[in-house]
């Protein structure tokens, strides 16, 4: 990723920041952060905005400790290395999940317990925000999941909010391809965490993202189209 890159995706964050109204000034945003690439480059982007934009907001980052043995120092420097407090919820989500409830199917489970942990850190924090770091490519992966089995069409929209919880739940990155994240990661030297959790990559929306590479290969330009219709469509609007 050159230089012009960078420029490229910021100002694309900028613009969807700005479009949704994501970000306003004086909100504290907890940006949630699990330690995978898309996450970290989340945090990282979030700082950049804040350092090269006119809103003036407060930036926490909330990490929902599942009760793995992980280590979260890398993490721990990185928040620190631009000012960025770190909250770390712990839970016993993984116990509830493999263990209690030994969840054939845990994916569902989990992604509640995790929601509910990382709202519940937002708002003892002050925010009234979360950031959560999705990218263009779940965005058209939910589209297909949404599509094939529940036979609806729809996705997560940029800027939602939950009246139950009070807060707004904000996707800074929904414009951006998994694939720029990823070069981020690596010519930065995010610290990008292994996933723990021994169902990951077994996923239906592990099937998803190969559905959509197989029907990149063949046309190069969908993610773009995709990302094209959203914007236009009823769908982020």
């Amino acid at each position: 990723m050159c230089k012009s890159d960078a420029k490229w995706f910021l100002s694309r964050v900028k613009q969807t920041i700005y479009r949704y109204r994501m970000i306003e000034k004086g909100d504290t945003v907890a940006a949630g952060l699990s330690g995978g690439k898309d996450s970290v480059a989340l945090l990282y982007i979030l700082d950049l905005f804040r350092r090269h934009s006119p809103v003036s907001f407060h930036l926490k980052a909330v990490h929902v400790h599942m009760g793995w043995d992980i280590d979260l120092e890398p993490l721990a420097r990185f928040a620190a290395q631009m000012a960025v407090p770190l909250h770390v919820e712990k839970t016993p989500i993984a116990r509830i999940v493999f263990e209690s409830r030994k969840e054939k199917n845990p994916c569902a489970l989990c992604a509640n317990l995790r929601r509910g942990a990382l709202h519940r850190a937002a708002l003892a924090l002050g925010a009234g925000k979360v950031a959560l770091g999705h990218h263009l490519d779940d965005a058209v992966q939910t589209f297909f999941l949404n599509l094939i089995y529940t036979g609806q069409m729809g996705t997560f929209k940029p800027n939602t909010y939950l009246d139950r919880a009070g807060l707004h739940l904000i996707r800074p990155l929904i414009q951006i391809p998994e694939q720029t994240l990823s070069a981020l990661a690596r010519r930065e030297s995010l610290p990008v965490l292994r996933n723990p959790c021994p169902v990951s990559g077994e996923t239906k929306r592990r099937e998803m993202a190969g559905l959509v590479e197989e029907l990149v290969s063949r046309y190069p330009d969908l993610r773009e189209k995709c990302r094209a219709a959203l914007l236009n469509g009823p769908f982020w609007q």
